[in-house]
């Protein structure tokens, strides 16, 4: 005869298991139910993760998300002396101004070809590092040069741009004086607007591409080495193991750092454009985060700036959700 089980709940902690045949009580036992741990017990026991976080929650909430009320101001007639709840409103009239503007068009197509030169030269760069280091298999050079490259990242753009002027200048430049002992002629690369955006994409991936290889090197440093020892059984040559173990474990790393990069895109950075640019190139110099701080910080137009700010921040958000379905579409990881 079959023997049945019975379940019930004496407390919270408890549980009272009776067994049955044809009716009949055959055992009984009392078993004591493991006590569901509150949040707050959890958070307890993790405590020293939670005091870790801390300090890097507190920096957003003062300096990234609490400034930013201060976009209200894109939408008023800003004035310092009666702050942010005494301006008047004039609501979008501030970015009509500026797409009518005839700087519009000029300062989007200047950004725009910065930018995608940046994405075009500069984000590869990185990766084609990682990869070049990942083959030198004697560690004391491989952190030599990895030392040797990681060095310009922690240089200011003040002191890039003084190199730059060392070596560029017609005045005794040392790029210059061997132009003119092998062509006969120097070229001004300081102020001609054709070698401006060269000229900046040369010195950002001459800064940063040491720099960038760190996640890289991480991701490859994860890479199953069993997958390299079946491929060399296979037969694979070294380009054959890059293309089919090595790549495919980055491409998530890679997707995901494009997706940032685009929700970045129209930040080119205004310290370096600003010390390289002169009166002679600023047809090409000028992006929008230097057009920023010339109307808005030079000229005081607090709102208008303001406004020119929040256009770049609307851009990256709606390219870094666009970016981020199109990689999900395609069968890769997202962000969101």
């Amino acid at each position: 005869m079959e023997i049945k089980k019975q379940v019930m709940s004496l407390t919270p902690c408890f549980l009272y298991h009776v067994y049955l045949q044809g009716g009949e009580v055959l055992d009984s036992v009392v078993v004591k139910q493991p006590r569901k741990k509150s949040k707050w017990a959890k958070m307890g026991k993790e405590k020293w993760v939670y005091l870790m976080v801390l300090p890097g929650l507190i920096y957003f909430i003062v300096f990234k998300y609490f400034p930013m009320w201060g976009v209200l101001i894109a939408f008023q007639d800003y004035s310092p002396f009666r702050g942010l709840l005494g301006s008047n409103w004039v609501g979008f009239e501030h970015f009509q101004y500026f797409f009518s503007n005839p700087d519009f068009l000029r300062l989007l197509r200047n950004t725009f070809i910065l930018a995608l030169y940046d994405l075009v030269f500069f984000f590869p760069a990185p990766i084609i590092l990682a990869l070049l280091l990942n083959e030198i298999r004697i560690s004391f050079y491989k952190r030599a040069i990895q030392t040797f490259v990681y060095v310009p990242h922690f240089m200011s753009w003040v002191i890039i741009a003084s190199i730059s002027y060392v070596f560029l200048t017609t005045s005794g430049g040392v790029v210059n004086e061997l132009l003119e002992g092998l062509l006969g002629e120097k070229i001004n690369f300081l102020s001609s607007p054709d070698w401006f955006r060269p000229m900046i994409i040369g010195q950002i991936i001459w800064k940063e591409t040491g720099w960038g290889t760190v996640i890289f090197l991480a991701a490859l440093a994860s890479v199953d080495q069993e997958q390299y020892e079946a491929a060399i059984v296979d037969g694979a040559g070294r380009f054959r193991r890059l293309w089919h173990v090595t790549l495919p474990a980055l491409r998530s790393t890679i997707v995901i750092l494009l997706i940032l990069r685009l929700g970045n895109f129209l930040d080119t950075g205004f310290q370096q454009i600003y010390l390289m640019s002169n009166s002679l190139n600023r047809s090409v110099a000028d992006v929008f985060d230097t057009y920023v701080y010339f109307v808005g910080i030079t000229e005081g137009a607090f709102s208008y700036s303001t406004a020119v700010g929040l256009f770049k921040s609307v851009v990256g958000i709606v390219l870094i959700v666009g970016a981020d379905r199109l990689a999900k579409k395609l069968g890769q990881g997202g962000l969101f």
